[in-house]
């Protein structure tokens, strides 16, 4: 266990999967095959940072991710291919907070339902040790936000927040409280 585990006595990089995607932990040698997604300009259109499609912009942010410890692969499980990544942060034992966030999917993937199928997986998991999760989603990324609205997230504020090596941005602050979280019925896996 690493000393962030050791503190939370939980683990922010479950392997987690369900019939159709499996998030696998996120490694230094997982660069290029997540930057083959990343370096699409339309993935980074409503987000906070529209550059970082640009490779020394997603080096940053994928620093970010491995220094978050609980970065994610977004993997279809019968081809195998990367579909995005998502991460765990900002866990606030005091409170019984985490955040779920810096989610991001290939264009191909956009309207086939993945992106409520993995905040799912990491609901059902991160319920088991918090009360409350929350979600940053960029002022102006209205396509987020919708999806948040779609989950059950309710706005509760705006936030300037501080990205690793990039300039603060206005966020909208969302959350999902466990006692309105439904647990799913599906087959999840976590090792």
């Amino acid at each position: 266990m690493n000393k962030i585990e050791q503190m939370i006595h939980f683990s922010l990089q479950p392997h987690l999967e369900n019939d159709k995607l499996r998030l696998v932990p996120l490694k230094e040698e997982d660069f290029e095959i997540l930057y083959e997604v990343a370096k699409d300009p339309l993935v980074w259109e409503q987000h906070p940072n529209k550059d970082r499609y640009q490779r020394p912009v997603f080096q940053t942010f994928f620093e970010g991710a491995l220094l978050s410890q609980g970065a994610y692969l977004i993997q279809e499980k019968q081809s195998g291919e990367i579909l995005g990544s998502t991460r765990f942060y900002e866990y606030n034992e005091a409170d019984k907070s985490i955040f779920i966030g810096y989610t991001f999917y290939g264009t191909k993937t956009w309207g086939k339902g993945i992106n409520p199928q993995v905040k799912k997986m990491m609901l059902d998991y991160i319920f088991q040790f918090v009360d409350t999760v929350y979600f940053h989603v960029g002022k102006n990324n209205v396509r987020s936000q919708k999806a948040m609205e779609r989950l059950g997230g309710r706005k509760i504020a705006e936030q300037e927040v501080a990205y690793h090596g990039e300039p603060n941005r206005i966020n909208v602050v969302y959350e999902i409280r466990k006692t309105d979280h439904l647990p799913s019925t599906s087959k999840s896996s976590r090792h």
